[in-house]
């Protein structure tokens, strides 16, 4: 008989961890550092002791889950995601990753296995970068593509620091962040879009990660009052801003099906009506699967900026936010994820994930893959997101079996 997970005893406990923190329409808004957050992860803990783990923080908080191997000092095989979410978030994102893995340690006990490696699941800290604005931020700091500082340093929308939070929930940490001896690492997640629902593939082996850059556009005109000043003579953010909108979505369109370009977060000053704006700000997410093409399109969006701005006589400036380049998983890790649906009898397709991950961070580190289920419509980031109690389990145990082969199953006790 091929070894799965409960699937009722995983489906029970995101049930559970989704009534910490819900959203006003069925999700979940557990944002990272709050008090839902730290909920969240009290609950976990209290699985993870009566499931005889141990555990610690590291500096940022990210949170790391044991279950010993034989070997001692052994590397560990690392699993996990993230408990924080959207502030109208679902109750998968994340959420599923973190406890499909402490299932696969459940169902070890369960069944009396030793592995030679310990397997180690780990929540990181701040994934989303919705109230602190560095997505996967705990999984940067850990690779050392983010300074500790300059996390600690970030703020929210109320002047609220990240290492205020962590000094005041404790999780300010007993261990330095840095990459860990890890032999391999496997991220579970739901897909986020459409493609594999629409192919009716039960599972993805997610093979690479799509390159991102956010973007600060900020543009600088000429505060004058909106009734008697005529148009021909105005300094207007405005009009620039709308060029530089169908000039990025129409690069996007010529860019091949892999590109992406996504405007939100519009800001002016001052925030009058009646009132042509001396500042505009806007938020540009750009994304491709290649970073030749990425640097390219980054290029192009400094060159539309630049022609709007000065057709329309405004100033401007252009901060790159965050840069994530494209990422390529390990086809060792990305083969066991397919010989696990394979075992298991599940279809499965290689796919790209268009959204960033911790894994992005870790595999430069470690030898890693993912694992995509399918969601209802490819709905996230939205708290009717949702996926059915079947693909929860179907995808568990596809980790299991990864899993299993990367920690050495040695015997049972």
């Amino acid at each position: 008989m091929v070894m799965r997970v409960d699937g009722d005893r995983l489906w029970a406990r995101l049930m559970a961890m989704a009534e910490i923190g819900p959203g006003v329409a069925g999700g979940s808004n557990r944002q990272a550092l709050s008090d839902e957050d730290a909920a969240g992860r009290a609950l976990l803990l209290s699985w993870a002791a009566a499931a005889g783990c141990t555990h610690h923080f590291d500096e940022i908080g990210n949170l790391f889950i044991t279950r010993t191997g034989a070997v001692v000092d052994a590397p560990s095989v690392l699993v996990g995601s993230h408990l924080d979410t959207q502030p109208t978030g679902g109750r998968f994102d994340g959420v599923y990753g973190v406890l499909g893995g402490f299932e696969v340690i459940e169902t070890l006990n369960d069944l009396g296995i030793v592995t030679e490696a310990p397997i180690e699941l780990v929540v990181w800290t701040n994934e989303e970068g919705s109230r602190f604005q560095h997505s996967m931020m705990g999984s940067a700091v850990w690779a050392g593509s983010l300074g500790l500082e300059a996390a600690r340093d970030l703020v929210d929308v109320d002047g609220v620091s990240v290492g205020e939070e962590l000094d005041r929930l404790g999780w300010n940490g007993e261990r330095a962040t840095s990459p860990a001896d890890h032999d391999a690492a496997f991220e579970l997640h739901i897909e986020q879009g459409p493609i594999l629902e629409a192919a009716g593939t039960e599972v993805g082996v997610v093979t690479d990660v799509q390159g991102l850059r956010w973007y600060t556009i900020e543009l600088f005109g000429y505060p004058a009052h909106a009734g008697p000043t005529p148009m021909n003579v105005r300094r207007d953010p405005a009009r620039a801003l709308g060029e530089i909108i169908n000039g990025v979505y129409e690069l996007a369109a010529a860019s091949g099906p892999d590109a992406r370009a996504t405007f939100a977060m519009f800001e002016s000053e001052p925030t009058s009506p009646n009132t042509v704006p001396e500042l505009i700000r806007a938020r540009l997410d750009m994304r491709h699967p290649d970073e030749a093409t990425l640097d390219a399109l980054n290029e192009e969006v400094h060159r539309i900026v630049e022609r709007s701005s000065t057709r329309h006589d405004v100033g401007h400036r252009i901060t790159i936010d965050n840069h994530s380049p494209p990422v390529q998983f390990a086809e060792q890790c990305v083969s066991a994820v397919e010989r696990g649906a394979r075992s298991l009898g599940l279809s499965s397709q290689r796919i790209v994930s268009g959204a960033g991950h911790d894994a992005c961070y870790v595999a430069g580190h470690v030898p890693t893959a993912m694992i995509f289920i399918p969601c209802d419509d490819g709905l996230s980031h939205n708290e009717a997101e949702n996926i059915s109690e079947e693909q929860a389990e179907a995808g568990a145990s596809v980790l299991l079996h990864a899993v299993l082969e990367a920690a050495r199953s040695i015997r049972r006790l």
